[in-house]
């Protein structure tokens, strides 16, 4: 598992990105913690630096929307899902198991 940080330190509303191959975007949805691939299945852009509603994140390039429990995309111009991650929270700290390629999504 990779540590990410103290959950106090990622409010509702919030995201944060790990630098990993490839890098993940862990959300704070309402208190509901997700961790996606970062990178926008359209084109090249983080999602981390998207806007966050519910349990959606709108892709900052072309708009595109993705659900943070599936990876799947909600409307175009994405058509393909992004991977999700396991997020865990031990002794207040933020961990995500990430998913094996093959694996696809681990929701």
């Amino acid at each position: 598992m990779i540590p990410v940080c103290r959950l106090e330190d990622l409010p509702a509303g919030e995201s944060v990105r790990l630098d990993t191959t490839p890098p993940v975007a862990v959300f704070n949805a309402d208190g509901e913690l997700f961790a996606i691939d970062d990178t926008c299945s359209h084109q090249d852009a983080s999602l981390s630096e998207g806007w966050l509603e519910g349990c959606q994140v709108e892709c900052p390039l072309h708009a595109a929307s993705f659900d943070l429990r599936t990876g799947k995309p909600t409307c175009l111009p994405a058509r393909r899902p992004v991977r999700t991650h396991r997020v865990y929270v031990e002794d207040g700290v933020v961990h995500v198991r990430l998913a094996a390629a093959e694996e696809g999504s681990a929701a």
